[in-house]
């Protein structure tokens, strides 16, 4: 089954994220909470918000905040560098899904290893969140795909048009942010990218 994440950009507020997040959740299979800059109190209210706009609680990711995750019941966590292990919270935690975000085969050698459940691999292509830094590609995302077992998951400028691309490396799922979030039309964007992974991705 591919896989859609939809990533908060950190640069909206809570009530927009919430909205935007209310409508596209059933197109999508996770979303994930990334606000770096905001307490662990402010992200709970986000998925409270959530929680009340029907989004699944299984489809909730939050960024690096295990104890938020744990609290509310969320479906995962979403590591970084800066995070702790993922052995250490699958030995505490071990209900939860754990992806971990990587930029080097070393780096998704090692979550494979301490047994994260999968990871996001980037940035693929060209973004204005990473501007100035070359992007790693397509045939980096594939040497990556043949070289761990757990599932990865691509990040960075993937467009709608790129989705065939992508998915032709192997990876079990794309992972987008602005695109989505701070679309014209969100609903008629996310629609786009499950009509190019197919009809039977479908999340309804």
């Amino acid at each position: 089954m591919k896989e859609l994440h939809l990533i908060s950009t950190g640069k909206q507020s809570i009530e927009t994220f919430v909205h935007i997040s209310s409508f596209v959740h059933a197109y999508a299979d996770f979303i994930h909470i990334r606000e770096k800059h905001r307490s662990a109190k402010e992200i709970g209210i986000i998925v409270e918000q959530l929680l009340e706009a029907n989004v699944p609680a299984q489809k909730i990711v939050i960024n690096d905040r295990v104890d938020v995750a744990v609290v509310y019941g969320v479906g995962g966590v979403q590591l970084a560098h800066h995070s702790l292990s993922p052995k250490q919270i699958k030995g505490k935690f071990p209900f939860l899904r754990v992806g971990c975000s990587v930029h080097t085969f070393e780096e998704a050698k090692r979550a494979e290893k301490e047994g994260a459940d999968y990871v996001i691999f980037g940035h693929i292509y060209e973004t204005n969140c990473k501007e100035g830094r070359k992007p790693r590609g397509l045939s980096s995302l594939r040497q990556l795909t043949s070289h761990v077992r757990i599932p990865v998951v691509a990040i960075g400028g993937v467009k709608p048009f790129h989705v065939r691309d992508v998915f032709m490396t192997g990876v079990k799922g794309i992972a987008v942010m602005s695109t989505v979030f701070e679309a014209d039309n969100p609903l008629h964007m996310v629609q786009r990218y499950r009509k190019q992974m197919g009809a039977n991705t479908w999340t309804f």
